[in-house]
């Protein structure tokens, strides 16, 4: 499988990348960086979500916004006091854009291994060519070639940190939660970085000739989702969790404000909702 990849990455790396443009200004705007929970780190822009766990031996970060944002990421690390070239691994929610469009920037800047849910790697590995929707634009982010591909219930270790994916298909085929512990002071925390099934518009169920397990998909990660356990719940948009009511610039640390069952039942409720109607239910 990554021999395939390199071999793909090669030849986009050979064609024309057409980026997509930034439409919402809250992807690419500026916000201070800020401490969650223990070694858990908010470095993203205003709504791209990009979390920085730290480590005695290595940081790993999960997502690295659009295009344009590996600066940006960088200048956050630092202004929290850690070394961006620390970064030891990178992880990713989801293969589209404005996840992923920087992760060859941020890989180039740091060497950290990127580690990849198998059913996103193919897309990684080709810029977003081969996404189900998507690649019918074309390559457009720079494609990168995963180090280690990732199933169901792997667990990522690096000082100390035991960070287990959850493979919850359908926004992508390889779309992936991130289950772990963190500890501060007073406590430890149960977090789950949620990939929230979201669905397009542009998606149609219950199958896609792209994607003809679509539906299926997003039932079983519906399902799934909603038995999770956990303190502390985020996701990979800021808004969806509605962070900026939870925590505004110059708040003291407060992981409580957080603890949110609540809202994360409302949001998925709201997607099964959706998931109802566009099954024809």
């Amino acid at each position: 499988m990554l021999t395939g990849c390199l071999l793909t990455a090669g030849y986009i790396q050979a064609q024309t990348i057409k980026h997509f443009p930034t439409l919402n200004k809250e992807w690419t705007q500026d916000m201070k960086p800020f401490r969650i929970a223990g070694n858990l780190y908010y470095v993203g822009t205003y709504d791209l979500a990009s979390y920085l766990i730290t480590t005695p031996e290595g940081h790993i970060l999960i997502n690295t916004g659009t295009y344009g944002s590996a600066e940006m990421i960088k200048r956050h690390v630092q202004r929290l006091g850690f070394k961006f070239s620390d970064i030891k691994v990178l992880l990713l929610t989801h293969a589209h854009y404005d996840h992923a469009a920087d992760i060859a920037r941020v890989k180039q800047m740091t060497h950290a291994k990127l580690m990849v849910n198998a059913q996103d790697a193919g897309v990684i590995a080709d810029g977003g060519l081969s996404d189900f929707e998507y690649g019918k634009y074309g390559a457009h982010y720079t494609p990168v070639t995963p180090d280690v591909l990732l199933y169901d219930g792997d667990t990522i270790k690096l000082g100390g940190m035991n960070v287990v994916m959850l493979h919850h298909p359908g926004h992508t085929k390889g779309a992936s939660s991130f289950l772990f512990d963190v500890k501060d002071e007073h406590r430890s925390y149960r977090v789950l970085i949620a990939n929230m099934p979201s669905i397009l518009d542009e998606y149609t169920l219950p199958s896609m000739v792209t994607y003809p397990n679509i539906g299926k998909d997003y039932g079983y990660t519906l399902e799934a989702m909603k038995h999770l356990q956990f303190d502390i719940w985020l996701a990979s948009h800021a808004s969806q969790v509605d962070l900026h009511k939870k925590h505004k610039d110059g708040d003291p640390y407060n992981p409580d404000v957080f603890i949110d069952h609540a809202g994360y039942d409302a949001a998925l409720q709201k997607i099964q909702e959706t998931y109802d109607k566009k099954m024809g239910g």
